[in-house]
């Protein structure tokens, strides 16, 4: 039968409304494409949006360590099974001596990254790490500022981190040690302090600057030992002022030594403290005592530039048995070749009368390069060029 039958025999309209019903579907193809390309836009779209991967897709390799045993996996074999815990593998043997590693670890959640200095496991013969070698992790305690010196199974930062001398020598004969203070601002002029100066300077550290302690663990590699400057307040402040976290007269002993714990914590590894400025706060018994005491508590020495003849530091060092020593000379308050050359020929005549001298200078070019030239011939002519703490211990025993 044909359509046109079909059409004239069925209802009124329905033949051909059954036609478009087959020959129409709901979507067509091209709607039926861009409905799942829709979808899986707004499917990348969400995982993009909530998750949190600061790392922007980067591989990420999660470790677990510990710094007490640190070991290092090497790939396994193609048919060795690779170990899954790596606390189960064999301890490394110890670093040599003065070696250092630096591993950085990546927190894969937040993208943290932490750099982590592993010294070598080198110790001298009383037990004491090599100031060479590290930092011993027992020597350090953690305050809210950060890690700060602390004494441990008998050991001093003192003791630790003073730089090896030959004592017995320096027993015998006259010796000079010279402070270099106000290192760890300009990376320029403590890099030359650092390299251009002999081991047996000693290097002092503000603890202001970007990264002091890196700087510090520079001069320390290249054998200096360094003490920290900690700002105290002068006559003149606040026209004249140290710089932030100031110890100040006018604050209590504990806001005092709560600062103190500040500028313990920029850096590490040194053996002792020193004032930075701090005319008023060296001459105030009240405000110097809590200060005093506290490093002596945590085995630190003191010394004193000998800035203020009004100091009570000698009094209170006396007092806490701890290690002290006093500058005898600022060997560039005048800042030219000259009087800098005058200032050291009477250093070595202090030391050569009373067998001990210290010096205190700044790290200027012209200051540098004067003491570096004078150094050279210093024991020809009959005394020994030796590190701060080696002074402070001859002064102490004379």
């Amino acid at each position: 039968m044909s359509d046109t039958a079909d059409d004239l025999s069925a209802p009124l309209g329905q033949g051909r409304l059954r036609r478009r019903r087959l020959l129409r579907s709901p979507f067509s193809g091209m709607q039926v494409l861009a409905l799942l390309l829709g979808l899986f836009l707004a499917t990348f779209a969400g995982f993009a949006i909530f998750n949190d991967n600061p790392l922007g897709g980067e591989p990420i390799a999660r470790i677990t360590v510990r710094l007490d045993t640190v070991t290092e996996q090497k790939p396994s074999a193609p048919d060795e099974p690779q170990a899954k815990d790596v606390r189960k593998q064999e301890a490394p043997k110890e670093a040599a001596a003065g070696e250092q590693k630096t591993i950085t670890i990546i927190d894969g959640s937040s993208g943290a990254r932490q750099s982590v200095v592993i010294g070598g496991g080198d110790k001298d013969v009383s037990g004491a790490r090599s100031v060479m070698s590290g930092l011993d992790q027992r020597l350090l305690e953690k305050s809210r500022y950060g890690m700060i010196p602390v004494t441990a199974d008998g050991l001093k930062p003192f003791n630790v981190y003073a730089a090896e001398a030959d004592r017995a020598k320096a027993a015998r004969m006259p010796v000079v040690a010279i402070l270099i203070g106000g290192l760890g601002v300009g990376a320029a002029k403590t890099t030359d302090a650092i390299m251009k100066l002999p081991p047996a300077v000693t290097l002092a550290f503000t603890p202001y600057g970007s990264d002091p302690g890196k700087l510090a663990e520079r001069a320390r590699a290249q054998r200096h030992e360094i003490f920290l400057q900690i700002p105290m307040e002068p006559y003149d402040f606040p026209d004249n002022d140290p710089g932030p976290q100031t110890l100040l007269t006018t604050l209590s002993g504990d806001q005092n030594v709560d600062r103190l714990y500040w500028h313990l914590s920029r850096l590490q590894g040194y053996a002792g403290i020193t004032n930075f400025m701090g005319a008023r706060f060296i001459a105030t018994d009240a405000a110097m005592q809590p200060i005093v005491r506290e490093a002596a508590k945590r085995g630190l020495g003191f010394f004193d530039d000998g800035a203020t003849p009004r100091s009570v530091a000698p009094q209170l060092a006396v007092a806490q048995a701890m290690p002290f020593g006093k500058g005898d000379i600022n060997i560039d308050a005048v800042p030219t070749a000259a009087e800098i050359d005058r200032a050291l020929a009477r250093l070595e005549s202090i030391a050569k009368e009373r067998g001990v001298a210290i010096g205190t200078a700044s790290a200027l070019p012209i200051s540098i390069d004067r003491i570096a030239a004078w150094t050279k011939s210093l024991e020809s002519r009959g005394t020994m060029l030796v590190p701060l703490t080696t002074a402070m211990l001859k002064s102490k025993s004379g």
